[in-house]
C-alpha cells in the first residue's frame, strides 16, 4: 500500500499526498473505507461484495480490480491496524526508563486504539474462523507481537529487570489475553468502558512481569536502559 497512507485516529484510508494522486489510489481508498463503516454496524458474515458496494458508488466490477475477495480486502485493513497497535506498543517495546511506566502509557494507546477498532477487531478474528488463508494472516499477526514481547522480555531479564523464565509462553498468553479481552469489551454495542480494561490488562501484565508491588502506583524505581 505505497500509494495510500493511514489516518491514525481513525483507521481511514486517505490518498497519499506527495507524488501524484489517480484515480485508482481514490477508488481503492473508498473501498477500504465503505468497508470500515459496513463492519462497524454489521456482523463479517454480513459482509459480501454485493453488500459493500451497494454502499458506494462504485460497481461490483470495480472491488475486483483491487481486492481478490472479501478475505484479501480483510487482510489489508488487519496490515493497517498492525501498524497503528504497533505504534503503541512500541513504547514499551523500545523505550528506555521506567518500564512499568512505559508499560502503563503503551497500554493508554492500545486501548485507546481497541476502543475505537473494536468491531473490526471482532471482524478479523471471526473472518480467521472461516478462510485458511486468513487464520494465516491472524495468525502471523498476533505473532509478530509475540516476537517483539519475547524479545523485550529477554532483554529486560538481561538487565535483571525481570525475573528467569521462559518468556515464550508467558508472552503468549499475555498477547491471547489482550486479544480476548479487546474483543469481548469492544466488539460490539454497547461498548465497555475502556478505563477499567486498561487498568485490569496493565495490572496483569505488570504484575507478571515486574511485580505486584508496582501495580497501584504504575510505576517503578527500575531503569532500562
Amino acid at each position: 500500500m505505497s500509494d495510500l497512507k493511514r489516518h491514525p485516529s481513525q483507521l481511514r484510508v486517505v490518498p497519499e499526498p506527495t507524488g501524484k494522486v489517480t484515480k485508482a489510489d481514490r477508488t481503492r481508498a473508498v473501498i477500504l473505507n465503505a468497508a470500515l463503516e459496513f463492519i462497524w454496524s454489521h456482523p463479517f458474515r454480513e459482509l459480501s461484495v454485493n453488500s459493500l458496494m451497494a454502499s458506494t458508488d462504485l460497481s461490483r466490477a470495480a472491488f475486483y480490480q483491487y481486492f481478490e475477495d472479501i478475505h484479501k480486502l480483510m487482510e489489508t485493513l488487519l496490515h493497517m491496524l498492525a501498524d497503528e497497535i504497533f505504534a503503541s506498543a512500541n513504547i514499551w517495546i523500545e523505550g528506555v526508563g521506567d518500564p512499568v511506566a512505559l508499560l502503563n502509557e503503551a497500554f493508554e494507546g492500545l486501548t485507546r486504539s481497541c476502543y475505537q477498532h473494536g468491531p473490526f477487531l471482532r471482524a478479523v478474528s471471526d473472518a480467521s474462523t472461516t478462510d485458511e488463508r486468513f487464520e494465516t494472516s491472524w495468525k502471523q499477526f498476533l505473532g509478530a507481537f509475540d516476537d517483539a514481547g519475547n524479545a523485550r522480555i529477554k532483554a529486560d531479564q538481561a538487565q535483571g529487570l525481570i525475573a528467569t523464565f521462559d518468556s515464550r509462553p508467558v508472552i503468549f498468553a499475555l498477547n491471547r489475553v489482550n486479544a480476548h479481552t479487546f474483543i469481548d469489551a469492544f466488539g460490539q454495542r454497547p461498548r465497555k468502558q475502556p478505563k477499567p480494561i486498561q487498568k485490569a490488562l496493565a495490572r496483569i501484565w505488570i504484575s507478571t512481569l515486574y511485580g505486584a508491588q508496582y501495580v497501584e502506583k504504575g510505576a517503578s524505581n527500575l531503569i532500562r536502559k
